[in-house]
């Protein structure tokens, strides 16, 4: 008879719930014989966009326009339905992200929400007020949206997360060389993590600034716009922002010569991924952009 599983917190031991489903009633675990998410729905999935430029008493982030013009068309030529919402109030976003976590999105994909912002270690700011960044997706994990069980939800983040500079690492590389099926008969329920398929892309690491420029945009979402208007349709998710993470790391440095404190300084972006399978941007459709302008 196989042990039971036991937690790796103190206190806790292995006694079994004497309440515990039957062996009948209790969902299974299954073999993870599927590589790939299923892309052979009818629509790729919505596109959430808020984009925060004026708030109450805060800066004006200056160039963010450009972003979400960007990130808008780039996602719009991947087949996704994507919504626009412009300067949110808290409460504007948090009932939007609900609304939409009540939608049927049984013939999508996937789904991707889309935030450029203020915002400091943990939160994030609306217009008018500060809400908790974990308040993005708390709708649409486990139970919360079951249309959207078993489906890729991709949040992307541009905002800081501290208040830190990073000055960079410099070094000297080489030049490159230049050649370089379940079967059964009866129904199972089966049982997966809630937080599973769930993947959070930050602009920047954990206690650190994130740039943008008041012109071209920001560093992270040009960066994620270049990579899937170029290679979106021909390689996976993650190689896609493994690519994203490159390119801001690499491409981008600060320009601010009358500040040496911010002069030449660098970003990395941070990916948190529960993925559980590859996932491509196969052809569909075209879709359509929705726009709705505070």
């Amino acid at each position: 008879m196989d042990a039971s599983d036991e937690l790796d917190v103190f206190g806790f031991g292995s006694k079994a719930d004497e309440s515990s489903k039957s062996s009948k009633e209790r969902p299974v675990s299954r073999a993870a014989l599927d590589e790939y998410y299923d892309t052979t729905n009818k629509r790729r999935g919505v596109a959430l966009v808020f984009c925060h430029m004026n708030f109450s008493t805060m800066a004006k982030r200056n160039g963010t326009d450009k972003d979400r013009n960007d990130i808008c068309n780039s996602l719009y030529a991947l087949d996704f339905e994507v919504r626009v919402f412009d300067d949110l109030s808290r409460k504007e976003v948090l009932e939007t992200l609900k609304e939409v976590s009540r939608e049927d999105h049984s013939d999508n994909d996937c789904l991707v929400v889309i935030v450029m912002s203020h915002g400091e270690q943990g939160v994030l700011y609306a217009r008018d007020n500060k809400y908790n960044v974990d308040s993005l997706w708390k709708n649409f994990v486990g139970n919360s949206c079951p249309s959207l069980i078993g489906k890729p939800k991709m949040f992307f983040i541009q905002a800081c997360r501290g208040e830190q500079f990073d000055e960079g690492v410099a070094f000297a590389a080489r030049a490159a060389p230049k050649d370089m099926v379940d079967s059964r008969h009866e129904p199972v329920v089966y049982s997966i993590p809630a937080m599973a398929d769930l993947l959070v892309m930050y602009s920047t690491y954990e206690g650190y600034y994130s740039w943008r420029n008041p012109r071209q945009g920001s560093w992270f979402i040009q960066s994620l716009c270049m990579e899937l208007d170029e290679n979106g349709r021909v390689r996976d998710l993650l190689t896609l922002l493994t690519g994203v993470t490159r390119r801001t790391a690499y491409e981008f440095q600060s320009f601010v010569p009358h500040d040496a404190k911010m002069d030449c300084m660098k970003q990395i972006p941070c990916i948190v991924s529960m993925l559980t399978k590859t996932f491509y941007f196969t052809k569909k459709t075209r879709s359509k952009v929705v726009t709705d302008i505070d």
